[in-house]
């Protein structure tokens, strides 16, 4: 079965995101091998919101050799013929990607999204990268209603050029 992967930055005190979306404050280490990560997914998930800050960078959403999942009830397919549009049942969608072959999946964004995943059993890695800045607010990594989710330490990393901590977490199933 595909993994899914929540793999994403968050500021030290909880955000991945600023107050205004904005993600400037996200440094990037001349360590971390992008293209190795990028090249260990072919499908990605992403939030309504996470998917209109990649529009700013162009392409129409679509992501070469990935198959790209929106998940959004206000968004029409229609208008974005690069990308499936999913309005309901995320959780079944997700776990029907999970039982195809392939390669990970890919949880890009955002936090709404990954705690409704997380709550429906489809995520199965925490993959953090706590960049050394306090925003004081913004978007948290983990919006609340909250339910409580046990996550056992599989790998940590510390890039001393940046402060950057890569902490990885495997989702402890049937333990809560």
């Amino acid at each position: 079965m595909r993994r899914v992967r929540y793999s994403v930055a968050m500021s030290l005190d909880g955000y991945i995101a600023g107050p205004n979306g904005e993600f400037d404050w996200i440094i990037q280490d001349p360590e971390i091998d992008f293209k190795a990560l990028y090249k260990s997914f072919d499908t990605i998930l992403l939030g309504r919101r996470t998917f209109e800050l990649t529009l700013t960078q162009g392409g129409g959403g679509g992501m070469p050799g990935m198959r790209v999942f929106v998940f959004s009830r206000t968004l029409r397919a229609s208008d974005y013929p690069k990308v499936t549009m999913v309005a309901e049942d995320a959780g079944g969608v997700v776990a029907a990607l999970r039982a195809e072959e392939g390669k990970d999946i890919w949880l890009m964004g955002g936090g709404v999204l990954f705690r409704s995943l997380l709550d429906a059993g489809q995520v199965d890695c925490v993959e953090v990268g706590v960049i050394p800045v306090l925003l004081g607010g913004g978007i948290p990594l983990l919006p609340p209603p909250v339910s409580k989710a046990t996550l056992q330490l599989s790998r940590s990393r510390i890039y001393n050029k940046t402060g950057i901590v890569s902490l990885e977490y495997t989702v402890q199933r049937g333990v809560g």
